[in-house]
């Protein structure tokens, strides 16, 4: 009988990429993907690390796996990611949970087929961490859950050290692939039907900075450009620090490359930027803003936002309101800050309370709010391109897609076919979305 297994995967992109390659070896390994827990032969969790309150629920969740291997003893448990590539986590479910099979982090998942087939010859827990990141493995197979739209990772790691986040502890430094391996899997994917890729880094405007070769991501993303045959490119994630007016202009030259840039600011307060360590002022920002806008005025701007962290008054916080203001982005991912251990942040002094922190949130996503919708009500009545990626989740009757500035439109019409680019009329904006027909 062929085996089963079942995978969770948690947190970023990152963590999705990494588990079409444990998909991969696994397709190569005779196993069949099943949604259904209790046929699985293998239960795989794929851990974030970013917040702590996560990490409680997976434990939680490890938990209750205990009295699904005590029905079914052959039944093997494998825990990999961010969460458990700090080895006292690792410890911890080791100890707290023994019917855990096996236990690899982030930099162990090239040996995973060898990782695997231990765990299912030894009656303990098998732990595989390695703590150095060593060199790039290319050529790992992949099994990737889209049709259409692909990751590809240009660089892993990350050398920032935001005072806040855990990424350069559990990812390692940052490494940056050759230019001809990315172009190479991107042709591939162009000649295998693929429309859209999305390059992926925790910085991806620092790419190429360890390579003996000189080149940066503007000479990456025009090269991807150029000769792949891609015909939407999008890239994620962009660090203020290190973004050049070269690739503003490589971004607004380019025939394929898309409209949108998220741009994460964290906070709008230069006191607070410097207590997260971005690296970046207000006033840098702003003029960053200006000269992305000069270059490409129809540019899509998105950002991330963090509300309530250590020390933020109620002035420094009105600095934020003030930015988002400014600024007037199209979309903005907040959230509420978050103590995670084993980062500066978590021991500074004056830790907001939730009380607070909720209070602040809730304005700033209402101005936010407002900026997004009247972004999108200038789309009413034009006509754009959209992927359409399948029905609508909540009525089958309707498509729903992504303009190349990456808004969602849920649109009506004869003969569509997923995977498509499709020209639609914009009829109605929404907030978070739009509404239009082909």
């Amino acid at each position: 009988m062929q085996k089963k297994y079942t995978m969770t995967v948690f947190g970023c992109q990152m963590n999705e990429r990494d588990a079409e390659t444990i998909r991969g070896f696994l397709d190569e390994l005779g196993y069949e993907e099943t949604e259904d827990v209790a046929e699985a032969d293998l239960i795989i969790m794929n851990t974030c690390a970013v917040r702590e309150k996560a990490e409680a629920k997976v434990l939680g969740r490890i938990g209750k796996l205990g009295q699904l291997k005590e029905k079914k003893p052959h039944l093997t448990i494998a825990i990999c990611g961010c969460m458990v590539q700090q080895e006292k986590v690792a410890n911890y479910i080791r100890k707290n949970f023994p019917f855990v099979d096996l236990i690899f982090g982030t930099h162990n998942i090239a040996s995973f087929p060898d990782l695997l087939q231990q765990a299912l010859d030894s009656e303990e827990t098998v732990v595989a961490l390695r703590a150095e990141e060593g060199k790039i493995v290319e050529g790992l197979p992949v099994r990737r859950t889209d049709k259409f739209k692909a990751w590809v990772n240009i660089t892993y790691g990350c050398n920032n050290f935001c005072s806040y986040c855990i990424v350069p502890y559990v990812r390692g430094r940052e490494r940056s692939r050759l230019p001809e391996e990315i172009i190479r899997e991107i042709k591939t994917l162009a000649e295998n039907g693929y429309l859209e890729v999305t390059l992926l880094g925790q910085n991806v405007n620092s790419y190429g900075k360890d390579l003996a070769k000189q080149v940066d991501f503007a000479d990456l993303l025009a090269r991807v450009d150029q000769e792949t045959g891609i015909k939407r490119i999008r890239f994620t994630t962009s660090h203020p620090r290190d973004f050049t007016e070269k690739l503003a202009r490589t971004i607004a030259d380019g025939k394929n490359i898309c409209e949108h840039i998220h741009l994460p600011v964290q906070a709008g307060s230069n006191r607070i930027l410097k207590l997260m360590n971005r690296g970046y002022t207000r006033e840098h920002y702003l003029q960053l803003v200006e000269m992305i806008r000069q270059h490409e005025p129809d540019c899509a701007l998105t950002t991330d936002i963090i509300v309530g962290f250590p020390g933020e008054t109620e002035e420094d916080f009105a600095a934020t309101l003030d930015l988002v203001d400014q600024v007037s982005y199209d979309a903005a991912f907040t959230f509420l800050y978050s103590p995670r251990s084993g980062t500066p942040a978590a021991e500074m002094p004056d830790q907001i309370s939730d009380e607070i922190k909720k209070e602040r949130f809730q304005r700033l996503l209402a101005l936010q709010n407002k900026h997004s919708l009247r972004h999108n009500k200038k789309l009413v009545g034009q006509k754009v391109e959209v992927l359409a990626e399948g029905p609508s989740k909540t009525d089958p009757t309707v498509f729903t897609g992504r303009t190349r500035t990456n808004k969602v439109v849920n649109f009506t019409g004869e003969n569509i076919e997923p995977g498509k680019l499709i020209t639609v009329e914009i009829t109605e904006a929404r907030t978070w979305s739009l509404l239009g027909r082909s």
